[in-house]
This record gives C-alpha cells, sequence and structure tokens, in this order.
C-alpha cells in the first residue's frame, strides 16, 4: 500500500515523454518526392498546399494541439526551472527547490566566479557551470600536493609524438610546344 511519491517536477517530465511520443515527426511537404527538399520543416505556402490546407490522407502540420503539458513548460531536463542570473543580488530569489540558475553569457569572469562561489554556500545548482582550465589545474595540484611543472611537462611529453610524414613523388611538368603566328609554317 505504499506508493512511492514522486515530485511533481519528475511528474511534469514523465508526462512530457508521453505527449512527445505522441506527436508526429513533422516533415516537409514533399521532401520525401525530392532529394533537393530536407526533412526539416517548413511551412507551407502555397495555394494549393495539401498540408496547408489539411487534407485528409496527408501529413499533419504543427499547430496548437500538440503543445506540451502546461506544469511541464518551460522545465530543464533536470526538472528544475530555469532562472537566469546576472550578478550576486540575483541569486537571493531563487528557490533551491524548485529553480537553478543560468549565468547570463554576458557576465565576465570575475562575477562568474563571485556568483558561483555564492550559488555553492546557499546550494543553488547552476547549469551553465564549466570549470575553467586554470581552476582545475589548481585544484589537482592541491589535491596532489605540489609537483615541479618540469614533471608536469615530461608526462605530457610522451602523449605528443608525431609521425613522420610520407614522401610524395611529384610530376614532372608538361613541356609544351611554342604556338605558331598567324602566317608561320609550322615545323
Amino acid at each position: 500500500m505504499t506508493e512511492k511519491k514522486i515530485s511533481p517536477s519528475r511528474a511534469a517530465l514523465k508526462l512530457r515523454a508521453r505527449a512527445k511520443n505522441k506527436k508526429p515527426k513533422f516533415v516537409r511537404a514533399e521532401s520525401w518526392k525530392y532529394d533537393r527538399f530536407s526533412l526539416s520543416w517548413r511551412k507551407p505556402r502555397g495555394l494549393d498546399n495539401k498540408i496547408r490546407r489539411k487534407i485528409k490522407g496527408w501529413p499533419p502540420g504543427p499547430s496548437m494541439g500538440y503543445k506540451g503539458p502546461k506544469i511541464a513548460r518551460y522545465l530543464h531536463p533536470s526538472g528544475y526551472r530555469e532562472v537566469i542570473v546576472f550578478n550576486v543580488e540575483g541569486l537571493s530569489t531563487i528557490d533551491p527547490n524548485t529553480q537553478a540558475a543560468r549565468i547570463a553569457h554576458t557576465v565576465g569572469k570575475r562575477k562568474r566566479a563571485e556568483i558561483i562561489a555564492e550559488a555553492k554556500k546557499i546550494n543553488i545548482k547552476i547549469l551553465n557551470l564549466k570549470v575553467s582550465k586554470e581552476i582545475a589545474e589548481e585544484k589537482t595540484e592541491e589535491a596532489e600536493g605540489e609537483t615541479p611543472e618540469a614533471e608536469v611537462k615530461e608526462q605530457k611529453a610522451p602523449k605528443e609524438e608525431k609521425k613522420p610524414k610520407k614522401e610524395t613523388k611529384k610530376k614532372a611538368p608538361k613541356q609544351t610546344k611554342p604556338k605558331t603566328k598567324k602566317g608561320e609554317k609550322k615545323q
């Protein structure tokens, strides 16, 4: 009698997946007939177009009826609602249980680092978190203890072996006969 309680976002994602399975694959009109047309959807605009006119027997076109379920709209595949953050103050409006932060692409390196540090304190998930190479190297050095740079270079050197290029034979250029001018005889 004990049933697992599924979180609302998980239920919404399952509902969205079920609705997506029912939705047909929309194809461009007569793309099956001509190779020059790709399968990707283009709105039919012709007067006699059968898909535009919704003629029976022709493939369906997209319409409002195929919209996803209302509770699943604007959900990230992780189940969180996305909130765009421009600065540290923007994190204060986010609910860590239902929402996740996406740092705006215009935010610079220094402010991005501040936002990430604050988000970790508040326990907010960041959707577009990328660890830069500098930060990753610092963490590995701290974990291993400080290793000299020469050893690190030696470790990388064996991986970078280059194979010699094959020599190709070059063809000699064709010798052309000089053209005869008008009135001269050929030899």
